[in-house]
């Protein structure tokens, strides 16, 4: 398929909450084969569709060590999560050159459909479980950072808007 370029914070479009997919299509089959290829290209571990401009609960995640491994999610939705925290170092290709260690639960339990249109559940542990919980935030229309204290985020966009000058 495609690499895609992801919009640059801050587009108001991050912002926004996306909007259920209401099925499984083509169409949802080729985003996704589109934000795989994105995804690989940045690399990165997991890409929202409103990361790329797109307005639909669509999600990839892939954390595995050789790749080609991808969960492709419509609407997905956190179920559990366990009371262990996990701290890891995240960032976004929406605010590149910046990163900030955020403490999310170590392992969730999370639904959606899948690429034939089913609904699944899967239990997902350390940074498969981190990079879906980042994604859902990114469906929401949050960003990493807004789970730093004010003070650690205004220092991290100040950063990164002089990395972009």
């Amino acid at each position: 398929m495609s690499v895609r370029s992801c919009l640059p914070w801050p587009d108001r479009r991050l912002r926004m909450p996306a909007a259920d997919v209401e099925a499984v299509t083509d169409e949802i089959r080729a985003t996704w084969a589109d934000m795989i290829d994105t995804m690989e290209a940045m690399p990165g571990v997991g890409l929202a569709a409103p990361q790329i401009g797109v307005g639909l609960r669509l999600a990839v995640v892939d954390a595995s060590s050789e790749r080609g491994q991808a969960i492709r999610m419509a609407n997905p939705e956190i179920l559990h999560a366990s009371v262990e925290l996990r701290e890891h170092e995240e960032a976004s290709p929406n605010l590149p050159g910046v990163s900030a260690k955020i403490r999310r639960p170590r392992a969730v339990t999370v639904r959606f459909l899948n690429e034939a249109g089913e609904v699944e559940e899967r239990d997902l542990v350390g940074l498969w479980a981190t990079s879906v919980q980042h994604q859902v935030d990114h469906l929401a229309g949050r960003m990493y950072f807004d789970r730093l204290s004010k003070t650690k985020r205004d220092m991290l966009i100040r950063k990164a808007r002089k990395l972009a000058l």
